[in-house]
């Protein structure tokens, strides 16, 4: 398998979306589901959707494990339960409280095209952003309810909102869970919306809707068809070792929730950083909002509490260095009045399009460039070779 960066190519596994979506269909007992990025929050939403009667799922795989991973055997967890038909895959949602509300917002701009709709309970999207990896494409059919913790949040998701993420925000005292629910049952996923729109820098999460991208090529420039994703802040963070912390968190002081394996800095968790640069530190917000202030690298100390100890550390405020990234994107649409389907798309040489029956007999044009009118639903093969279009049944 060669790199996608540069000119090389890179070639993914295909499947037949066909054959998948006809499998999604739903048992005349399939129920709504919650699905959860972060098992630890297992036990509480299995408590809220007993309730109601909903199911609830999660990845297979240890909490710890890196996101990407976890977000990949979160979707197969779920394609699983629709496969065996005991989930509607029109009403299956993400859901996330505290720090795993980013999850939620990384899962979304993943795996578009899995979900009916989001809720996060508090927490916030900042990591999924600071991630580098958070495209508002991949949000244009999944609405977002954030119940957040605090009118300072409104800043934020006032830019969310305006890359085109749907996203409504309510403060946690004006909402209750039964509300929230209600909320959910209100949004379906629709299997083939007229218009999608997805963007990936990586061939693992290559499907939007009824369309997967299978082969990738940073030479097909599109410049019609600009990045969606939302640049993270330069924010510094101090040189002790990559350690994590829940940017909802009271404080006082900033809490060491968890430590990278094998870490070997001079932190525990459990500790708080309650001094930094001579100067108190209150909580997680303040040390977030203190770091996005440093614009040069220096050395500073810190106090950190550890039960009743009282360290000092001699460490440096240090800048993140942002690795270039190529990402592909492809947009289309059905135009039901034409009998057209259009594909825009940037970076990309293959694709497989799922036609569903409803939309037959359909003219296909890709990149401004006519290619066929399918006459029968199915599966077809979008290529580029030697800078020419073609389309073919799939394989």
């Amino acid at each position: 398998m060669k790199s996608w960066l540069g000119k090389s190519v890179l070639a993914c596994g295909t499947i037949n979306l066909l054959a998948w979506h006809a499998a999604a269909q739903p048992a005349a007992n399939a129920k709504p589901a919650i699905a959860l990025v972060d098992t630890a929050d297992l036990s509480q939403w299995q408590t809220w959707s007993k309730e109601i009667g909903w199911q609830t799922l999660v990845p297979s795989v240890a909490n710890d494990a890196a996101m990407d991973v976890r977000v990949e055997a979160l979707g197969a967890a779920v394609r699983d339960a629709i496969h065996s038909g005991s989930v509607d895959p029109a009403r299956i949602y993400l859901a996330g409280r505290g720090a795993a509300a980013a999850g939620v917002f990384f899962a979304i701009s993943r795996l578009p095209d899995l979900w009916a709709a989001a809720v996060t309970l508090g927490g916030s999207p900042q990591p999924a952003i600071d991630s580098d990896r958070f495209y508002a494409a991949n949000f244009a059919n999944v609405p977002v309810l954030w119940i957040s913790p605090t009118a300072d949040d409104q800043p934020l998701a006032a830019k969310l909102q305006a890359a085109g993420v749907p996203l409504e925000r309510r403060l946690r005292e004006q909402i209750q869970m039964s509300a929230v629910f209600d909320w959910l049952k209100e949004r379906s996923r629709e299997p083939n919306p007229a218009a999608i729109d997805c963007e990936t820098d990586s061939p693992r999460f290559a499907g939007c809707y009824w369309i997967r991208i299978t082969r990738f090529d940073a030479g097909e420039r599109n410049d019609v068809l600009p990045s969606s994703r939302m640049q993270s802040a330069i924010v510094a963070s101090l040189d002790l070792g990559g350690f994590g912390y829940k940017v909802d968190d009271p404080g006082p002081g900033l809490l060491v929730s968890f430590l990278p394996d094998k870490y070997n800095g001079p932190l525990k968790v459990g500790d708080r950083i309650v001094e930094l640069d001579g100067k108190d530190l209150a909580d997680a917000r303040a040390y977030r909002d203190q770091m996005a202030q440093v614009k040069e690298e220096r050395q500073v100390a810190v106090i950190v509490q550890r039960g009743k100890q009282h360290i000092r550390i001699e460490t440096a405020e240090i800048l993140p260095r942002r690795a270039p990234m190529v990402t592909a994107r492809v947009q289309a649409k059905y135009m039901p009045e034409e009998k057209e389907i259009q594909i825009v798309s940037r970076a990309v040489t293959e694709m497989q399009v799922t036609i569903p029956p409803q939309w037959v007999p359909a003219a296909v044009n890709w990149n401004g460039v006519a290619l066929e009118k399918v006459e029968a639903p199915g599966c077809r093969l979008l290529v580029i070779e030697k800078a020419l279009e073609s389309a073919k049944a799939c394989p």
